[in-house]
Parts: structure tokens; sequence; C-alpha cells
């Protein structure tokens, strides 16, 4: 039996799909933007930390944390799939009103929080790449995302941000390319759980960064881009295998991407016993280690990631809003829009209301890190309750992973509040 069908039984998927190579690439897209919330700015400060203090001994974390968003991702489109709903409409639909609003208006508070990243770091490297103020840089971000968000259609968006995200790709390993790498250290790394002295924080935050509420949102939605909900179950089996493999080889991507991230912060900054604690740092420094083109590149790259997060946390918002109101996420309809926008000006706003806007990125994390519970636990109910369900319910194996993954995640973003607040 190969690894995809034991781990397909977990979900009650039975045999693998017959792919060819253009199904496969067909069928790619949904779970590349899910990525994308994974290897945003807020994942780029927290990798270069975990590089920069520990070398390659964290690379595992980014293993461990992978492995867990498979799982979680996967549930969120099998919810899509199965009921033609997003996890939004589907916590509305199913849920007593008074506990559906709290759940879905604190995932609201989430994805601002989530766009205050985003915004900000595009912002950070438009400063990096053309010294432009970050209050301007903001502006500039928020006004490029609105205006792609409220103009361009899904399947536009989809194929914009996949070349984002190939050309982030590119980036690192042009970034790699620079340097002299311990593969076999980082080999064993990747596999052997290390727990240097002070490394928690680090740990936490890392695993804090990659599984994020508004990615389940997102990609319960974006299941349905596909048009992959049908009642009929053979052909809802046959889209939760393509999906399946769609979120393996985009997930597999976001983790290439966050270890070649750790990989470049042991090999050049950690080699050279340089903490990174802030992003422009990260960028100032590589330029006398590396060259000035490798300090561009890395400011482009980071661009990127801000831009294409910031628009996805925008969808993300607009289905939440949308879903609250019984509806579907549709940006030609005037719920979507405002919801976005509530997202994406909101995330900005906060960025102006504070003295300090990486101040702004720590109340952001505790934001996250209160609401990712209540978003983790919605899901695996509702996916788990044959009333929403019907016969595509989680098999009980599949039910008590979910329910160990959102206890340790809840667990560690208590310990990562915990330590935020002291």
């Amino acid at each position: 039996m190969t690894i995809y069908e034991k781990i397909s039984k977990l979900f009650k998927d039975v045999r693998p799909p017959q792919l060819t190579g253009f199904d496969l690439i067909k069928y790619i897209g949904p779970g590349l933007l899910v990525t994308v919330g994974f290897i945003d700015p807020g994942n780029w400060a927290s990798n270069l930390a975990a590089g920069s203090h520990f070398g390659y001994k964290l690379l595992w974390v980014v293993t461990l944390s992978t492995i867990m968003l498979i799982f979680l991702q996967h549930n969120a489109a099998h919810l899509g799939i199965c009921t033609g709903l997003c996890l939004s409409e589907a916590a509305t639909k199913h849920l007593r009103p008074l506990v559906s609003r709290f759940i879905l208006a604190t995932a609201m508070l989430a994805c601002i929080s989530t766009a205050l990243a985003e915004i900000l770091g595009a912002a950070i490297a438009l400063k990096m790449l053309f010294k432009i103020p970050l209050a301007i840089g903001v502006l500039l971000s928020l006004s490029f995302v609105a205006w792609m968000l409220y103009t361009n259609s899904y399947k536009k968006i989809e194929k914009i941000i996949i070349g984002f995200v190939s050309l982030i790709g590119i980036a690192f390993i042009f970034e790699l390319g620079l340097i002299q790498v311990d593969w076999a250290e980082s080999a064993a790394s990747w596999v052997i759980p290390s727990f240097p002295i002070g490394c928690m924080a680090v740990i936490m935050s890392v695993l804090g960064a990659v599984v994020m509420p508004h990615n389940l949102f997102l990609h319960s939605l974006l299941a349905q881009s596909r048009q992959w909900q049908n009642k009929e179950d053979e052909f809802i089996e046959k889209k939760l295998k393509y999906e399946f493999l769609d979120t393996i080889f985009s997930m597999g991507v976001g983790w290439a991407i966050n270890s070649a991230m750790i990989i470049v912060a042991a090999a050049v900054f950690f080699k050279n016993s340089i903490h990174v604690t802030e992003l422009e740092q990260a960028t100032k420094t590589l330029e006398p280690l590396l060259g000035s083109t490798s300090s561009v590149v890395f400011a482009i790259a980071l661009l990127l990631a801000g831009i294409a997060s910031s628009l996805t946390a925008g969808i993300a918002g607009a289905s939440i809003f949308a879903g609250m109101l019984g509806e579907p996420y549709d940006m030609t309809d005037k719920h979507s829009r405002i919801g976005a926008g509530i997202t994406l000006v909101g995330g900005a706003a906060i960025i102006f209301l504070i003295s300090d806007p990486f101040r702004g990125l720590v109340i952001s994390q505790i934001i996250l890190s209160i609401q990712l519970p209540l978003t983790v636990f919605t899901l695996i109910w509702l996916t788990s309750s044959r009333k929403v369900m019907g016969r595509h319910t989680n098999s009980k194996l599949g039910i008590l992973i979910l329910w160990t993954i959102a206890i340790i995640l809840t667990v560690l973003n208590v310990m990562l509040l915990h330590d935020m607040l002291k």
C-alpha cells in the first residue's frame, strides 16, 4: 500500500486516481493560493529568527508543521467539496446563531490582523528597494492589492499568485546558489527533532506562522473554484483525490520555500554569529556578505510574498463576511466587497494607529493565537458531523488525528501567547 493510500483511508478516500500530467496540472491551483499564507512576511520573520539563532537545527519544525497543515487544509477542502459550502457558510448554517456569529466575528479580526502583517511586509520591501517611507509604502501596497482584488476575476488572480509563488521559489534557489550549505546536516535536521537552549519561543513562532485561521476558511472556499461540489458520491470521492494531490504538492512547495529561508539564514547569518530580529536587518546584512544582487532579490521576493498574501487575506475576509450573511463569496456582490474592504483597510489602518508598526505585528500574532483554536475546533466538528457531511464524515482514526493536531496547536498557541504577554 502506498503512502497516499494509507493517508487517504483516514478520510475515507479509496484508490488514488489515475492521473495524466494534464489532469494534475489542471487541478493544481487552490492549494498554491493557500501556500501563500504560510510563506508570508510573518513566516519570513520566524524562519530568519530560527536559522540565524539556531542554524539548521529547527528545520524539523517546518516538516512537522507542514504535515499538520496537510491534514487540516485537506479537511477544510473536504468540507467545501462535500457540502458546496465554505467554512463560514457551513458555520452559519449548522451552528447556533450566537455561536457562529462570535466565531466568524473573531475570524474577521484574525483576517484583519493577517492583512496588517502582509501589507506591512510589502511596505517594508518597498522601503528596502526604493527607499519609500513606510507610510507611503502601506498606501501603495493597499491600493495595488485593492485594485487587483476588485477588478480581476478569481481565475486571473489565481494565475497571478501562482506566478508570484514561482518567482519566490526561484528567488530562494538563487540565494541558495550563492552560499555553502551543509546538506548532510540539513537532511538530518529535517527529520530529527532538536531542542537547543532558548528555542521554544522560536519553535512556537514557526508553528504558529504556518497554521493560520484565514487559510482554513480560504481553502474551504477555493475547493469550490473548480466546481468540485456535486451530490453524486462517486464524483465527490474522485474530486477529493484530486484535491488531496493538490494539497500535498502545494504544501510541499511551501515546505521547500520555508526550509530555504531557514537554510539561507543558517548558512549566512548563523555562520557569522548574526542574530536577525527584523526583515530590514536581514536585507542590509545580506548585501555586504553576498553582494547587492542578493539583497535586491531577497527584497523582491518579500514584496511578492506581501502582495500575494494580502490578496488571499482579502479573499478570506470577503468569504467570511458573506458567509456570516449566508451568502457565497462573489466579488461582484456588495457583501463580499465590503468584507474584503474591511479586511484590507482595517489592517492598513491599524498600522497608522499605532506608534510602532512592528508592535502591531506582535498584536496581530496574539489575535491569531487566540482565534486559531476556535476555527480549528469548528472545522473538525463540522467535518465530523454526519448531519453536515453525510457519508463523507471523517473516519474515527481521522477524527483522532485531527483532534490531536488541534490540541497540540492550541497548547503551543497558548504558550506563545503567554510568552508574548510576559
